[in-house]
């Protein structure tokens, strides 16, 4: 009796197991598993792409001295704003202004001999070759009087543009020289910026696929930047989209996007980690399935089951692209109108017959067969 209660055990849970196989057991002969679906639809959606970058000042001036010479003073607060053609250093200036003063005396010299030469040669008491050489000696004293002026001027060093200036290098009382490689300040214009983003070239190369088969359209120049602070709260300004660089850096796969963005309230200061979510472009007919009715396999290959129009369970290889929010974008494997199983799945296998709820429809139980009396 021991051994034949043993063999009826063994026998009953090869039945549940599905002959041994290690499957799930389908609902009994004659019954039908219980699930519930989701109907596909189409439906235009915009495809979107978050990309991670860093703000740059929109922009960059280093100012540098055009001549030799002592900071005598230093003009501006570090950290402020300052105007194009303001003041910023003061170089000692007395050498500048001496020569300056000669070259002034020299052309007056100069301009007083071309004034008698041309006296005397209106009665031909000089000759014509000396007549000219006084005016080109006139000529040249401009000049110089000219050269000298403006390295007088450039003892004072101006803002070439306006904006934030950051920390002086030097101080009073160094010396400094012209064309030299270290910066006195430097001037940053931070409103707008500039964020720069990068993106896979493997990514844009499947996009331009989507676009030249018609299946996308894009309209990337004409569309917003929404920008993500690195707390992952939303910047209050959308930036524009600005341009793409045309080449691909080979160390990582990745090509430069760049977008301008208004920056009145200067939260966005250069160098700081953003992410700028950038509109791609638009299907017209999506498919969009539910992450819980597609299944993955160990080799990373993406299946659904659906009803089929006899009742019974289908299955399906399926190609998705991207997440669009909660779902999967379907690339293939499924269409507008198939019934998605998203629950259930564990009790059927492909063939078997089922009754399906749609998700979200009101049980079908007492209280609905009373209703509907």
């Amino acid at each position: 009796m021991r051994y034949v209660y043993l063999l009826l055990s063994t026998a009953a849970m090869c039945t549940m197991l599905n002959a041994c196989g290690g499957k799930p057991a389908g609902p009994p002969q004659g019954m039908k598993g219980q699930v519930t679906v989701v109907t596909l639809t189409s439906q235009p959606v915009t495809l979107t792409r978050i990309l991670p970058g860093r703000t740059r000042a929109f922009f960059i001036a280093e100012v540098r001295p055009q001549v030799n010479g002592i900071v005598k003073k230093r003009r501006f607060t570090e950290g402020s704003d300052v105007k194009a053609g303001q003041i910023l250093y003061d170089i000692d200036d007395r050498l500048y202004k001496a020569a300056y003063d000669s070259a002034v005396a020299k052309l007056q010299q100069a301009q007083l001999a071309a004034k008698r030469s041309a006296e005397l040669a209106r009665i031909d008491a000089v000759s014509t070759q000396d007549n000219e050489t006084a005016i080109a000696d006139a000529a040249g004293a401009q000049a110089a009087v000219d050269s000298s002026k403006a390295t007088l001027e450039y003892a004072h060093i101006a803002a070439p543009i306006s904006g934030r200036i950051g920390k002086s290098t030097v101080t009073e009382g160094a010396l400094v020289a012209a064309g030299q490689a270290t910066a006195l300040a430097t001037i940053q214009q931070l409103d707008p910026v500039y964020v720069e983003v990068e993106q896979s070239s493997s990514e844009w190369l499947t996009l331009k696929r989507e676009i030249d088969a018609g299946q996308v359209q894009s309209e990337r120049s004409a569309t917003p930047a929404r920008i993500l602070l690195e707390d992952g709260t939303r910047y209050a300004h959308d930036g524009k989209f600005q341009f793409a660089d045309v080449s691909v850096d080979p160390s990582t796969g990745n090509f430069l996007v760049r977008a301008i963005v208004p920056n009145p309230e200067l939260m966005l200061l250069p160098g700081m980690y953003v992410r700028a979510e950038i509109d791609e472009g638009q299907l017209s007919q999506a498919v969009l399935a539910p992450q819980q009715g597609i299944t993955r396999d160990p080799k990373g290959d993406a299946s659904a089951f659906v009803v089929g129009t006899n009742g019974t369970v289908e299955a399906r290889t399926v190609h998705v692209s991207r997440t669009v929010g909660d779902k999967w974008l379907v690339s293939s494997g499924l269409a507008a109108g198939d019934r998605l199983i998203v629950e259930g799945l564990q009790k059927i296998g492909p063939g078997m017959p089922v009754d399906a709820t749609e998700q979200g429809a009101p049980p079908a139980g007492p209280a609905a067969a009373s209703a509907a009396q």
